[in-house]
């Protein structure tokens, strides 16, 4: 194993010890979600958002690729895609940190001090320094429209889903349900 695939591993694993909910993509570690929760103290306090992360083949010494799959309102996170403008992840990176920097030192710092100046979201920048009060309003209610936690809601509506795909799926290949059942009595 090369020096960049065991850091990757070391730095999962490291993240999901420290109480991050992780859920690989694919059966590699290249790519996952993690759960964030906004800073505390915050505008953001009570959120909880799905994060996409993608680790270069180069990890760690290129930066990881982060982006919000939930929908947040900030300046420097682009409303569409998830984007984040963030220099130390972008431009800044380097193989001293981990993921684990990113998710309770970065992330938590674009989030407590928007840089209005060098927005994704021109709308959110706009709206903070023209009137601070109804961006932060609007904020919150990014926060309980997309950001509150829903475990039950989504363990119950996954478990539906596959009930629903199971009872309707069908490949056309009957032998499955003979071999179930058993064969026929002649």
């Amino acid at each position: 194993m090369s020096s960049p695939s065991k850091r990757r591993e070391m730095d999962l694993m490291k993240l999901m010890m420290s109480d991050y909910k992780v859920e690989m993509i694919n059966d590699g570690m290249q790519e996952f979600f993690v759960e964030f929760n906004g800073p505390k103290d915050s505008i953001y306090e009570g959120g909880v958002w799905k994060i996409r992360v993608e680790l270069p083949d180069a990890y760690p010494y290129k930066s990881p690729s982060v982006g919000f799959i939930t929908k947040i309102y900030h300046p420097n996170v682009d409303e569409m895609s998830g984007s984040v403008c963030l220099d130390v992840i972008n431009q800044t990176w380097s193989p001293m940190f981990d993921l684990v920097n990113v998710f309770e030192t970065f992330l938590p710092q674009l989030l407590l001090y928007p840089n209005p100046s060098d927005p994704l979201n021109g709308e959110a920048a706009a709206l903070m320094m023209r009137d601070r009060p109804t961006y932060e309003q609007r904020v919150k209610e990014y926060c309980e429209k997309y950001a509150k936690p829903r475990e039950d809601d989504e363990e119950m509506s996954s478990d539906d889903e596959m009930s629903e795909e199971d009872e309707y799926a069908s490949d056309g290949d009957d032998e499955d349900d003979v071999a179930i059942a058993g064969k026929l009595d002649p």
